[in-house]
């Protein structure tokens, strides 16, 4: 795909060279393509190991792995536009629940997904740690009820905890 095709799907991060990274959060980083199987469902996961963002009282740094995994429809994230628009949240101030809620309203809006869940696995800090987790299925179809029950079965089965 050249650059006059991406341009044309709407994507002018993809193979920019001349990109700046951002200094605070911007959702309008965000870039889409079309989804080329949309009459199929299945998982689309995005790892983020290097997430940070700013305590909003402290202003101390917190550190985090992002898993972000959707079900797509019409439109898809961009990998590196989301890079950027989550590198934005190196400078934001926000509790780590307000970050994964954030992050996913951004998301609905950008692609209007089938099903998303956004997870935040963040170091401790002060002896304790916080893994939010909040999840949308598309309202009136299965996907909703689908995110019914993962949100109620959510960490019936945590990891075990031996890296923090």
């Amino acid at each position: 795909m050249d650059f006059y095709e991406r341009e044309k799907e709407g994507m002018t991060l993809l193979g920019n060279k001349h990109v700046s990274y951002p200094a605070e959060y911007d959702p309008s980083l965000l870039e889409t393509f079309e989804n080329k199987h949309p009459g199929r469902d299945y998982f689309v996961k995005f790892n983020c190991p290097e997430f940070t963002s700013l305590c909003p009282i402290t202003g101390q740094p917190d550190f985090a792995t992002l898993y972000i995994s959707y079900v797509p429809d019409i439109r898809m994230v961009e990998s590196k536009s989301l890079k950027l628009y989550l590198f934005g949240f190196r400078n934001h101030g926000a509790f780590h629940e307000d970050c994964v809620n954030i992050i996913m309203n951004d998301l609905i809006e950008l692609m209007d997904p089938r099903y998303i869940e956004v997870t935040g696995k963040f170091l401790p800090r002060g002896g304790i740690s916080i893994d939010p987790y909040c999840n949308y299925g598309r309202p009136g179809s299965d996907w909703e009820k689908v995110a019914r029950r993962r949100l109620e079965m959510h960490d019936l089965y945590p990891e075990r905890i031996d890296n923090r």
